[in-house]
């Protein structure tokens, strides 16, 4: 059996339920939202910090910059209009060393040309108002980030798109896609669907999408994970909200930090390891298809030439609690091994290119009849109200929907 569709979104994470709903919201079409897990948000959208950016890292003009910010306010209007609980409780970017300043500099200067109000350089004695227990020199205090439960974002915008008259099947891993001149034909491993258009939101599987459905995305996703630990209760009194240390410009990672999470407790983490498996949650995941894949892409070998060190040290970070702490005691000194206790972990598909680059802003691609995000790590989930009125845009004034 199949069914005929205008749109076909593949990937039912935040980013992929926020366009399809922002689509709904201006035309009244039949679109099909498909999931290959048992439910949604069930990687990168469920499994991160569960923080509303602010938009200080960015570079102005940049997609992320510009996504980040716009789509900030928009999910806080979102929240209060859903009664989704959130918090706008600032964060604190903690320099440690001196030579941490100019980059702490350089973000300001960044925040300021992102357009964000209030944002202020504290002194050794200001930073204890904000973080009585942190460590720093100096730091950036930026009242813009804030907190949130980031599954129940995804959710309450799948209740909306499916009052909508939209479709959400979940359990529906797409197998194969075949694009001709009238149609799209996406098979999963039970259904064919049928369909004018294609949106594929696959997020860690988005250039494998792309690649079955003729396209080349010329990025190979790279999975890294983020190990977390947890505060113990009585030592969450250390983290009042968030505290974040200056982060290497050379990396698309902001470094281990202090999360204070909306359902209650302290995150610390995460780091950034190189993972074997797109979905590999723990150290034992291996997929040997994967890490083929992996080892024969160029782009790999010439980022291994150029980030090994940071590589192996994030290695060594894994499998030792002593240096992971180590790191979290440069911004709060008074922690030690017994404070905290292994938590979740998540992982973040970052795109690679064939010069072995790390993708620093989101990339999305437009054909004729598809749309591919193919670069969306964070901040998306803060960005994804934007992001998907960008992508509903884009549908609407390329695709030739009746």
């Amino acid at each position: 059996m199949s069914t005929q569709y205008d749109i076909i979104f593949i990937g039912g994470g935040i980013v992929g339920t926020a366009s399809a709903l922002k689509l709904l919201e201006k035309k009244k079409l039949r679109i099909l939202l498909l999931e290959a897990e048992d439910s949604l948000a069930k990687h990168q959208t469920g499994n991160n910090s569960g923080v509303i950016h602010s938009g200080l890292y960015y570079k102005p003009g940049s997609l992320k910059a510009l996504n980040c910010t716009r789509g900030r306010e928009m999910l806080y209007q979102f929240c209060e209009e859903h009664s989704i609980p959130h918090q706008r409780c600032g964060k604190i970017v903690v320099a440690t060393d001196e030579s941490e300043l100019p980059q702490l500099k350089m973000l300001e200067e960044r925040g300021i040309a992102n357009g964000l109000v209030g944002i202020k350089r504290l002194t050794k004695e200001e930073i204890k108002e904000y973080e009585p227990y942190s460590n720093g020199i100096e730091a950036l205090y930026v009242p813009q980030t804030g907190i949130v439960d980031y599954v129940a974002v995804t959710n309450k915008y799948a209740k909306l798109i499916i009052k909508n008259g939209a479709e959400i099947k979940l359990n529906s891993k797409v197998v194969s896609i075949k694009v001709n001149c009238n149609q799209i034909v996406v098979c999963t491993e039970e259904d064919e669907f049928k369909s004018k258009y294609l949106v594929n939101c696959g997020g860690l599987f988005s250039d494998k999408i792309a690649r079955i459905s003729g396209i080349n995305p010329d990025v190979k996703i790279i999975p890294f994970r983020g190990e977390y630990y947890e505060l113990k209760e009585e030592k969450q009194y250390l983290v009042k909200n968030l505290i974040y240390p200056v982060p290497d410009p050379q990396f698309p990672f902001l470094g281990v930090h202090f999360t204070r999470m909306i359902r209650g407790g302290v995150e610390a983490g995460p780091n950034a390891v190189l993972a074997f498996k797109r979905t590999g949650y723990k150290k034992s995941d291996v997929d040997i298809s994967h890490l083929v894949e992996m080892l024969l892409y160029p782009g790999f070998w010439k980022m291994a030439r150029k980030h090994y060190r940071m590589g192996f040290e994030e290695f060594k970070r894994s499998f030792s609690k002593k240096l992971f702490v180590k790191s979290l005691q440069k911004l709060i000194s008074e922690l030690t091994e017994d404070d905290i206790i292994p938590g979740d972990a998540g992982v973040r598909a970052q795109a690679l290119d064939r010069n072995g680059k790390l993708l620093d802003d989101f990339r999305i691609i437009q054909t004729d009849k598809m749309i591919h995000v193919l670069n969306a790590p964070s901040p998306a989930a803060t960005a994804s109200l934007s992001i998907g009125d960008t992508i509903s845009e884009m549908i609407i004034k390329t695709f030739k929907l009746n």
